[in-house]
């Protein structure tokens, strides 16, 4: 047997790793299982697809509601001079006070 793995997994046990005063028929090898990949990659994409859904609801739904927010203000728009008993035009200013001059 070339490799010492291959000799353990066919049940050959080395002297060197059984302790002094030890009875080798009493000594257990447990050999572990090859680690599996499959957990973490799913895990991983499925918090990518989360991650992508979830940025293209919330632009979605921004955009929606800036629709609503211009469907809102072209409708206030026409509505205004309906409302005020005129047909002239109305524009609506904000006075800011000036900055003091040093």
């Amino acid at each position: 047997m070339i490799h010492p793995d291959a000799q353990l997994r066919s049940g050959h046990i080395p002297s060197d790793l059984i302790p002094p005063g030890t009875d080798p028929r009493s000594v257990v090898i447990v050999h572990t299982t090859p680690r599996s990949w499959t957990g973490p990659v799913v895990l991983i994409l499925t918090a990518t697809v989360g991650t992508c859904g979830l940025v293209y609801i919330t632009t979605v739904a921004v955009l929606s509601l800036m629709q609503v927010a211009a469907t809102t203000a072209v409708a206030i728009k026409a509505a205004v001079p309906t409302l005020v008993g005129g047909g002239g035009l109305i524009t609506l200013a904000l006075k800011v006070p000036k900055a003091p001059r040093k």
